[in-house]
């Protein structure tokens, strides 16, 4: 399998994971909902890129998201 094939199946597999997660994801407050609104919008931006045919920033894009999720969560912004 090519690096581009592998990374095309990495962005794949994170985001299904990341959309599962952001259905059960909810705001604790209002930093919580700043924070869930960017998320959302660099999963749009993954959504762009992919799209485009730039896997690199498509899953630099996923790896924020993530990060994100996982501080907010870790900081009560999140449940």
């Amino acid at each position: 399998m090519s690096v581009e094939a592998d990374l095309v199946a990495e962005i794949e597999k994170w985001s299904k994971r990341l959309d599962n997660s952001l259905l059960s994801a909810h705001p604790s407050d209002e930093k919580g909902a700043k924070i869930l609104q960017n998320i959302k919008a660099y999963r749009n931006d993954s959504k762009h890129f992919i799209e485009r045919g730039d896997m690199i920033k498509s899953f630099e894009c996923l790896v924020w998201a993530w990060a994100l999720l996982e501080t907010g969560k870790e900081l009560g912004h999140l449940r």
